[in-house]
């Protein structure tokens, strides 16, 4: 029995990269280049740690982010972080950086060396969605107003 191959779904894979775009403009604020906002975690009255967010570079028509976590388990395991690019020009952002792998391709051949998934790309992009999403629904910053 004979699998297809995975086709790459670019409006599934553009709809997560805009709406990652508005999370992160709306969690970046008025932050310049340099500087870190954190948004610490509480879910139920129990910290979880707080989300990192560092603008690493700042110009005309892009964004660089980087994206981490901080909590309970630092040291023990390592924590998740990527590096967004923020295309301001079409408001859309998009995971380039994971764990220090760099460069995702669009769709992989399975199995593979790497072990990526067929739509890595895409999941790694929801992912940092349901981060983003965590971070405005549960998240509390001392320097941010009240996020509606």
């Amino acid at each position: 029995m004979s699998r297809n191959a995975y086709v790459t779904d670019l409006k599934t894979l553009q709809g997560e990269c805009t709406a990652n775009y508005v999370r992160l403009v709306r969690l970046l604020g008025d932050l310049d280049a340099g500087g870190t906002r954190e948004v610490e975690l509480v879910n139920h009255g129990r910290r979880l740690g707080a989300l990192c967010l560092e603008l690493q570079e700042r110009a005309p028509y892009t964004s660089i982010v980087r994206v981490s976590q901080r909590g309970v388990l630092d040291g023990l395991i390592e924590t998740p972080r990527m590096r967004v690019h923020l295309y301001h020009d079409v408001r859309m952002a998009e995971v380039t950086d994971f764990q220090r792998q760099r460069h995702f391709d669009g769709r992989y051949r399975y199995p593979n060396a790497r072990m990526h998934q067929p739509d890595e790309k895409l999941q790694l992009n929801r992912f940092l969605g349901e981060w983003l999403d965590h971070g405005l629904a549960h998240g509390h910053s001392l320097d941010l107003p009240e996020l509606p």
